[in-house]
Parts: structure tokens; C-alpha cells; sequence
């Protein structure tokens, strides 16, 4: 019998990726293609939807190509997306009505206060698990029916489809609406406890129930593909952090892995019943598989990692490749007493400050750009703990190892980083693709093609290990500095607006 095989597509926020596995869960071929990021204002961020599908049926086709494969030597292919980020098309035509408003993008800040009332923050969290803030679908969603002209309209006679991107691209495959409900979870729509549309916060937010996806497992067949991947079954999708908890074999309660890729994603599985954080953290569903009950985690997102490397590549010039920032760092020490919060964005877990700014702290003549590179990499490092220590928090669980993965965990300067301040064991896996590899074991348990978890997880290996080396005392005094400089960050939009 000619092998299987399991395809993945990741539609992330810079690129576009397909990957063909193996029964193994090691990596047949690949093919990637980048997007345009499209800023209209300051802190609006666009990408256009036609042109993802267009990036995702090219990528497709090179992940075949390069595999020597045809789609009929393929069980099944699952998908994993950047979550969040906002799509609204025409039913008829299947046109996008609006450039998809991305994760990172802030233009609804003040409707929050709106959509807040008294309640402040808050209002939703006990429903949805999530606190207001420019980071989820719902606030961007109201924004385009509030700013479109005759779109609401459109909306309440169901003439227009909302989507993340996940959905999109399952109805750009198969004609189907639907989501699963780690994307679902992140929309602030749906209930975590009823996994369905939450009437009361639609009514709030605006939200014309006839626009929505049908909500579906993680791990099920949408439909048959067409197109690129014609008779394919389309069989899996999660947002990108869910397939990496996934992918990382994060089947147990206590259980955390992080992803260090354009931002950094701590996801730690807390079993059957969600847990409400009592410190910032997010409340989300893990997975679901079949008709299985839904997996839980909570969850601490970091808006900027990767992306600050690319800014000190990209805006100052300091290096002229990503990698370089190891090489560079390694020259120095420490990081001469300077620290860099990238708050580019605001501040999210666990501040959830939308009025923060940006700060480099503790410069002095000292500091060169060894320096700046060395407390660019440290930045995510303190973010990571801080985000772990709400964790230990809300689990009364200490975790004691992290397994990590994404494009940053090449580098060896930050695992060891990441080790020295969270006093944990960082480890990394043989295959560093968890996303992807995520998404084909949620389709190829779908179809048959791995028979259970016990399966997956006798495929995961380790491929290194950090261990913490560095004095507990300077530990202990290098973040009372990075929480000094957090401080710094504070209030800014607000002071500027007065």
C-alpha cells in the first residue's frame, strides 16, 4: 500500500505556511510564503484575506511538489491560524468586505470603555473567560459593523460571514461556516461553560447572531476539500497557541508549553473545568476532540517577542538578520543595567494595559548595542516569568519544566535565559514545528490515521535541555528592575491625550 501521509496548514501573522508529516510526526516537505502587514494609522494593523488564500493554495501546492505527493496521499489535513484576527466576507461571492483586522491591532480601545460600562474590564470575563481588550475578535468585529458602511445591515439579513481566520480558510476549502472552539473561545462571543454563542454578550457587543460560524470539536471531519487539496478531508482546526499545546503532547492537567514566535505563549492545561484567573491570566479552551469534553487551559500571551528582535533589526539597524542577535548578545556579559519593556502595543498578561507604551530603562553611556541586544532577548525572558507566576498562582500548581517551541527557541542564549529566571528545566523538542504538528495530529485522530494520544505522545523527543545557572540573589534583583521599568510603562496614551 502506497504511505500516508498528514498535512498542515499554519496560517500565521507574518507567513503562510503547508506541512506534510509523517506517521513519525517528522516533517516530509514544506512550503511558506510571507503576506503584507498593511498599517493604515498608528497602532492599526491589516492583513488582506484574498491574498492569505492565495499565499495558502501556493503553499499548498509547494509542500506536494516538494514531497512528490498528490493529494490522494493524503489522510487528512488540518489547519492552524493566527487567532483573533477578524474576517468578514460576502456569502454570494466570497469576497472580503473590509481587510481583516489583525490581533495586534488597537483600534478599538476607546470602544472598550463603551462596551465596559460600569462593569469595567470585566464585564464578560465570567461568561467568556476573557477580559475586555483590543486583543479579541468581538470588540473588532462591532467596530467594522459600527464603521462599514451598510454592513450591519448586510449582517442581520445574513448576507455577510464572520470568521477568524481558521474559518475563512474552511470555507474557502469546503463551503462550510464553521469554527472550532479554541478560535471560538477567543472571540469573547461564545460561553466557555455552554462552548456555544453567548445570546447575552452578542446583544452587548452588537453582534448579529446570523453572521456567526457554527462552533465544532478541534478534532472532526468540516468537509472534503476542493481546490488544491481536492478530496482531502478537512479534519482539525485550533488557533495556532492550542496546536502547539497540542503538538507539544500537553495532555495533562499541569502541563505547559510555551511558543516563542512574532509574540510568546504560555499555555498550561488545567483539565475538564475551565479555572477563572485571579491574576491575569486568561481563561480558554485547550482543545476538544470528537464528542470528548472540552480541555481547558489558562493562558498568558505576550504581545511582542520575535517582533522586538525584528524592530531592533528592522527600525534602529542594530543587526541585519534575526540570528545575529545571539551572536551579538554573547559579546557582553549581562545587559549593563539596561532593560526593555516592549510594550509597543500595551501591556498584555498579566497587566492588560492598554495605555502602555514602550521603555528602555537604565541607560547610561555603558550601555552599547551588545547591550540592547542582550536585554531584547532578556525582555522576553521577564516576561515569561511573570506570566509563570501568575500561573503557579491561579494552578497551585508549581510548574517545574517548560517545554518550548516556535522560531525563537533556536536560540540557545534565550532558553537559557528563560531558565535562569524562572528557575525551571527548558526544553526543547526534536521536532521544533509543534504548530503544525498540532494541527496534523488533531486531523490524523480525526480520521484514523493515529489511533489514540498514547500514540503521539510516544512520538515526541527531547532535543535539549537548559538547566538554571545563575545566583539566586541576582536573579531576585534583576527583576525587581524589570518590574521598576514595567512601572514606567504605565499610562503613557493617557498622559499624552491630556
Amino acid at each position: 500500500m502506497t504511505e500516508q501521509y498528514v498535512a498542515a496548514i499554519d496560517q500565521g501573522t507574518t507567513s503562510s505556511r503547508c506541512i506534510v508529516f509523517d506517521r513519525r510526526g517528522d516533517v516530509v516537505s514544506v512550503g511558506q510564503r510571507e503576506h503584507r502587514q498593511i498599517f493604515p494609522r498608528p497602532g492599526w494593523v491589516e492583513h488582506d484575506a484574498a491574498e492569505i488564500w492565495a499565499n495558502v493554495v501556493a503553499v499548498v501546492e509547494e509542500a506536494l511538489a516538494a514531497g512528490g505527493l498528490t493529494p490522494d496521499r493524503l489522510a487528512a489535513v488540518g489547519i492552524t491560524n493566527q487567532r483573533e484576527t477578524t474576517v468578514v466576507w460576502d456569502r454570494r461571492t466570497g469576497e472580503p468586505v473590509h481587510h481583516a483586522i489583525v490581533w495586534q491591532d488597537t483600534r478599538t480601545d476607546r470602544l472598550l470603555d463603551v462596551l465596559g460600562g460600569e462593569a469595567g474590564q470585566d464585564r464578560f470575563r465570567e461568561r467568556c473567560g476573557l477580559p475586555l481588550a483590543t486583543y479579541f475578535s468581538g470588540p473588532k468585529l462591532r467596530w467594522l459593523l459600527d464603521e462599514v458602511p451598510g454592513l450591519r445591515e448586510r449582517a442581520e439579513r445574513g448576507e455577510v460571514l464572520f470568521g477568524t481566520v481558521d474559518t475563512w480558510l474552511v470555507w474557502k476549502l469546503t463551503g462550510r461556516h464553521v469554527t472550532d472552539v479554541t478560535n471560538a473561545s477567543r472571540t469573547m462571543l461564545m460561553n466557555l461553560h455552554t462552548l456555544d454563542w453567548d445570546e447575552q454578550i452578542l446583544d452587548a457587543m452588537g453582534v448579529p447572531a446570523a453572521m456567526l460560524p457554527e462552533i465544532r470539536s478541534s478534532s472532526e471531519v468540516y468537509g472534503t476539500a476542493r481546490g488544491p487539496l481536492e478530496g482531502v478531508p478537512v479534519a482539525a482546526a485550533l488557533g495556532d497557541q492550542h496546536a502547539a499545546l497540542f503538538g507539544q503532547t500537553c495532555f495533562d492537567p499541569g502541563d505547559v508549553k510555551g511558543t516563542y514566535g512574532t509574540g510568546a505563549f504560555l499555555v498550561l492545561n488545567t483539565g475538564t473545568e475551565p479555572v477563572v484567573s485571579a491574576n491575569g491570566l486568561l481563561t480558554t479552551v485547550g482543545y476538544r476532540i470528537g464528542d470528548r469534553p472540552a480541555v481547558y487551559a489558562l493562558e498568558g500571551s505576550i504581545a511582542m517577542a520575535g517582533s522586538l528582535v525584528q524592530w531592533l533589526r528592522d527600525n534602529l539597524g542594530m543587526i541585519s538578520h534575526a540570528a545575529e542577535i545571539e551572536e551579538l548578545a554573547s559579546t557582553v556579559s549581562d545587559n549593563g543595567g539596561c532593560y526593555i519593556v516592549p510594550a509597543f502595543s500595551g501591556l498584555f498578561a498579566p497587566h492588560w494595559r492598554s495605555d502602555a507604551r514602550g521603555v528602555v530603562a537604565g541607560l547610561t553611556s555603558y550601555v552599547t548595542r551588545a547591550h540592547l541586544a542582550r536585554a531584547v532577548l532578556e525582555a522576553t525572558a521577564w516576561q515569561t516569568r511573570e506570566v509563570v507566576d501568575a500561573m503557579n498562582s491561579d494552578s497551585g500548581i508549581p510548574l517545574t519544566s517548560l517545554k518550548v517551541d516556535g522560531g525563537m527557541v533556536a536560540n540557545a542564549l534565550l532558553n537559557q535565559a528563560l531558565a535562569d529566571v524562572l528557575d525551571l528545566e527548558v526544553v526543547r523538542p526534536k521536532v521544533a514545528e509543534t504548530t503544525c504538528l498540532g494541527a496534523a495530529y488533531a486531523a490524523g485522530l480525526a480520521v484514523g490515521y493515529w489511533p489514540d494520544l498514547d500514540s503521539l505522545r510516544a512520538n515526541w523527543r527531547r532535543d535539549a535541555v537548559w538547566t538554571p545557572a545563575i545566583d539566586p540573589r541576582l536573579r531576585d534583583r534583576e527583576y525587581r528592575n524589570w518590574k521598576k521599568a514595567v512601572q514606567r510603562t504605565l499610562g503613557w496614551v493617557e498622559a499624552e491625550r491630556e
